[in-house]
């Protein structure tokens, strides 16, 4: 790790680190998580296709590479930054270091920065595009920079063909969930698997009709990259779901999609909620959940139309949407990933009540 590397943001700021991992260029937005942990299930995590991750903890690494915490087979950043990659890891789990990982897989990564300068800057300008590069950039590189976007980013992602997977659950009515598959964690593949449903995942432009040959007893709408208004084909295929009578449950880019196809608007965030510890409020019960998200883009909370729906979670640090239920058809959906791993406090209820809207009972 003793190769000059630079990060150079979109509005000139230069800041010179090394590299670590493989040793290329990069080019993306720049993104923050605030996660301590959990650093192997955001690097796997699709939803940062396009971008160049940074982690604000400064340690990155301590625990190693796990392949079983991985939330998909690909690697979703197109570079990473951390103030200090740990090389030696201490875990009885661990199977290597970041640097190998990054080497094998031909990701950059960049080490040694202000990380908290660049994060300050982020967070006081907005989200910027930037590029890693192996020498003091140059006006070339400048204009590459600002003319970057991210395209394409869910068709990139998506899986191409169906597949059906089968739950191991003994007992009960085992239901069938369409999961459409935007850039899926693998996280929510196995809530459902372990509550004794039937996924099957669908490429992201599946045609509605195709997935109803399928007789789902419900559809789940996946997290995943990108702008949600990009993507009109899917916005009108989701209408058509949220219209067919079936239970339908959004979950991050899902959660927007689902929204936009109900005539409610979307924007981008000025920094985005990304890490495993932003805070949200259950409107119904006026109870608080610490959540882990991955996104640049909300609902806006004033086009949601109060004959129609209601906003369901509220973003405590800024007041944003965090999830909407609609009214006289079984649809909700939340911005944050469902998750039962903080014990009793969890919001694993969510997919729990997506089963409740099908009529089955949940298997444990």
């Amino acid at each position: 790790m003793s190769n000059a590397a630079y990060l150079t943001l979109e509005n000139g700021a230069v800041f010179e680190g090394r590299f670590f991992g493989a040793e290329g260029e990069a080019t993306g937005e720049v993104v923050f998580s605030t996660g301590m942990t959990g650093y192997l299930e955001a690097l796997t995590d699709p939803g940062f296709y396009g971008q160049i991750l940074l982690e604000t903890f400064p340690l990155i690494g301590n625990y190693g590479v796990i392949p079983c915490d991985f939330e998909s087979g690909v690697v979703g950043p197109k570079a990473y930054i951390v103030k200090y990659p740990c090389q030696d890891p201490s875990n009885f789990r661990s199977e290597g270091n970041l640097d190998t990982f990054f080497k094998e897989r031909g990701i950059a990564g960049l080490c040694g920065i202000d990380t908290r300068a660049v994060t300050r800057m982020i967070r006081e300008n907005g989200v910027m595009n930037g590029k890693i590069t192996a020498k003091p950039p140059s006006e070339a590189d400048l204009a590459e920079i600002r003319a970057y976007r991210i395209t394409g980013a869910v068709a990139a992602v998506s899986r191409k063909t169906p597949r059906l997977f089968k739950t191991e659950s003994p007992a009960g009515r085992r239901p069938t969930v369409a999961l459409l598959d935007f850039g899926s964690a693998r996280r929510v593949r196995e809530a459902l698997l372990q509550r004794g449903a039937d996924v099957f995942e669908f490429p992201h432009d599946c045609a509605p009709k195709d997935i109803y040959a399928a007789k789902p007893d419900g559809i789940l709408l996946s997290n995943g990259p990108g702008d949600p208004a990009d993507n009109p084909g899917l916005i009108a295929g989701v209408a058509d779901m949220a219209a067919s009578g079936a239970p339908v449950f959004g979950i991050g880019l899902g959660h927007q999609l689902l929204a936009l196809a109900h005539g409610f608007e979307t924007y981008k965030l000025k920094y985005g909620h990304r890490g495993a510890n932003q805070p949200v409020r259950d409107q119904a019960t006026g109870r608080f959940y610490i959540t882990e998200q991955n996104h640049g883009y909300a609902v806006v909370s004033g086009s949601i139309d109060a004959k129609t729906a209601e906003q369901s979670f509220v973003n405590i640090n800024d007041g944003t949407c965090e999830g909407v239920s609609y009214k006289n058809k079984p649809a909700f959906s939340a911005q944050f990933t469902p998750d039962s791993g903080g014990g009793a406090n969890g919001t694993g209820f969510l997919y729990d009540r997506f089963f409740e809207a099908m009529g089955v009972s949940v298997c444990r």
